[in-house]
């Protein structure tokens, strides 16, 4: 995968995202205003479609190869020259899938929380997981395997209603029309053979054609795009084609912008993204294949809380897993995967549905609100000091709650003064009986929609 990290924005770009998210991206009338998102230019089929995307929030990511066979880099290891091709791609002889069990699989995506999941087709090593028409160079024809992977797992996943995403590289770097082989390695120049080119374009096409009949997917997630541009990659017939015969799915964005929401890799935003949907995908450890000498994972804890970061700032979170050539899920992504079930049970109303929260001005921490934007999630991947601090919030409180227990805390309003427009400051005491073990969340039912002051504070001047 093609590495993005939000530190290679320019400055002048992360100053406009940062005052565009200072405020919730409106422009103020007034010291109060409503929790609105930025509108974006689009019209009413593509809200529909994004609908399950927007409110869904977590998905589990696949990424299973060959490359899982010696545990090597997936595709980049022989485009970087650190293995030569052809002992790269003789790992195909030890893809065996003879431990492989999607229903297995589903059934700990399920228990996960998640509402959807992504498999790898194809990486850009050209090795399909299924029997395309199209090429040799698929595991039923090359490898032990000998069958499809993907249509028994795509059975299994909506049997439990979890939406189906299928990860498609638009390059392929074995593929003998294809320009690029290695990162020194040069077939041809398209510019001096276009017929070429367009031979490869057909091909692509045709797989593309497959995949998406074959399992009509809820999403196809590019990959592989930087290499050439949205003309050369004919992006719009792209598009046309797969929504032809398969209208409501939904496209990431690396089609050259031609997609529907962003995908920013493993470099967490530190500021929302301006795309009005957007989706972190993120690895357990430093890798996106079972690689058996990285041992380098994330805590639990970790990776919760970039979760929760991820739903603050209105997006989703696509967590990579990484099966074993045989077919087996490494324990450390088991355990993973059950421990954002336990969480994301006890806390599905302060995470589904979601939209973006409050910034950081109001509560030093995550939040989120609901749909109706009448109650505020504020989140605690930490045990307080002393008492929990909102302040900002114009709204007469209801009821204050922690998700997932029946005892409530106590709270107290400070400088609520008859004579001010400022809210008074909010204190809530939260007993560490009522702490969750990794993430607590407080749940503020308020009276109308929320409204958080903006102003600069109350200025008394004597007559």
């Amino acid at each position: 995968m093609k590495t993005f990290l939000f530190s290679h924005f320019s400055f002048l770009k992360r100053s406009a995202l940062l005052l565009g998210s200072l405020f919730l991206g409106q422009v103020l009338s007034a010291q109060t205003s409503s929790t609105l998102e930025p509108p974006a230019p689009h019209d009413s089929a593509y809200y529909a479609r994004m609908q399950w995307f927007d409110n869904a929030k977590l998905g589990i990511f696949i990424h299973w190869g060959i490359y899982a066979v010696d545990g090597v880099s997936e595709s980049w290891s022989f485009f970087n020259n650190n293995v030569p091709y052809d002992k790269y791609m003789a790992q195909s002889k030890g893809f065996t899938a003879s431990n492989y069990n999607p229903a297995e699989w589903a059934d700990l995506i399920k228990e996960s929380g998640a509402q959807y999941t992504v498999i790898t087709t194809k990486h850009h090593d050209g090795m399909a997981l299924w029997n395309t028409k199209q090429s040799k160079l698929n595991v039923v024809k090359q490898t032990p395997a000998k069958r499809d992977l993907i249509t028994p797992f795509a059975e299994e996943v909506r049997k439990r209603g979890i939406h189906l995403g299928t990860y498609y590289s638009l390059l392929d770097w074995s593929h003998p029309d294809y320009p690029n082989h290695t990162r020194t390695s040069v077939r041809y120049d398209i510019k001096k053979d276009p017929a070429r080119w367009q031979k490869f374009c057909k091909f692509n096409m045709a797989e593309l054609n497959e995949v998406n009949t074959n399992w009509k997917p809820d999403l196809i997630w590019f990959d592989g795009d930087w290499e050439q541009t949205a003309e050369t990659w004919n992006a719009p017939s792209v598009i046309k084609m797969l929504r032809k015969t398969n209208p409501n799915v939904i496209i990431n964005s690396r089609i050259q912008g031609y997609g529907d929401y962003a995908t920013p890799e493993i470099g967490a935003p530190v500021v929302r993204p301006k795309a009005r949907y957007w989706e972190l995908c993120y690895t357990i450890n430093d890798s996106w294949g079972y690689q058996q000498g990285d041992t380098n994972f994330k805590s639990k804890q970790f990776l919760l809380t970039t979760f929760v970061d991820c739903l603050s700032k209105g997006g989703n979170l696509l967590l990579d897993i990484t099966p074993k050539a045989d077919g087996t899920i490494p324990q450390e992504n088991i355990d993973v995967l059950k421990a954002f079930g336990r969480w994301t049970k006890k806390h599905a109303e302060a995470i589904y549905n979601t939209r973006a929260g409050v910034p950081g001005d109001y509560f030093i921490g995550y939040t989120t609100v609901n749909p109706q934007k009448t109650t505020l999630y504020l989140y605690l991947p930490y045990k307080p000091v002393e008492k929990v601090m909102v302040k900002g919030i114009v709204n007469n409180i209801k009821d204050i709650r922690v998700v997932g227990q029946t005892e409530k805390p106590t709270y107290t309003l400070y400088n609520k003064l008859s004579w001010s427009e400022v809210p008074g400051v909010l204190y809530i005491d939260v007993p560490e009986r009522l702490l969750d073990e990794n993430i607590t969340v407080l749940a503020l039912d308020l009276e109308g929609e929320l409204k958080v002051y903006q102003g600069e504070g109350q200025v008394v001047t004597a007559n």
